[in-house]
């Protein structure tokens, strides 16, 4: 005598219709979606006074243009009273 046919199990939608809350995804996995989000949502920064006259004098060092520790000092200074500004 053959085996009764099974009919499959109904599944419940409730999958489809909950919510997911914050308590019910993986931390692992919500760090990831936040991380994301920000790195697509964040524009870039633009470089600060300083380190733009802090690149042009490492520029000026590799070129042979070295310049004194006070003039350094003083352009360092005057970058930063612009980004302050």
């Amino acid at each position: 005598m053959p085996a009764p046919a099974r009919e499959p199990r109904p599944r419940s939608a409730s999958y489809l219709t909950r919510t997911l809350s914050p308590s019910s995804v993986p931390m692992k996995d919500l760090l990831a979606s936040c991380a994301s989000a920000a790195a697509v949502s964040t524009p870039p920064c633009e470089p600060s006074a300083v380190s733009v006259a802090e690149a042009a004098a490492a520029k000026d060092a590799e070129a042979g243009k070295l310049e004194s520790r006070r003039e350094r000092e003083q352009r360092r200074d005057a970058a930063r009273e612009r980004d302050a500004a």
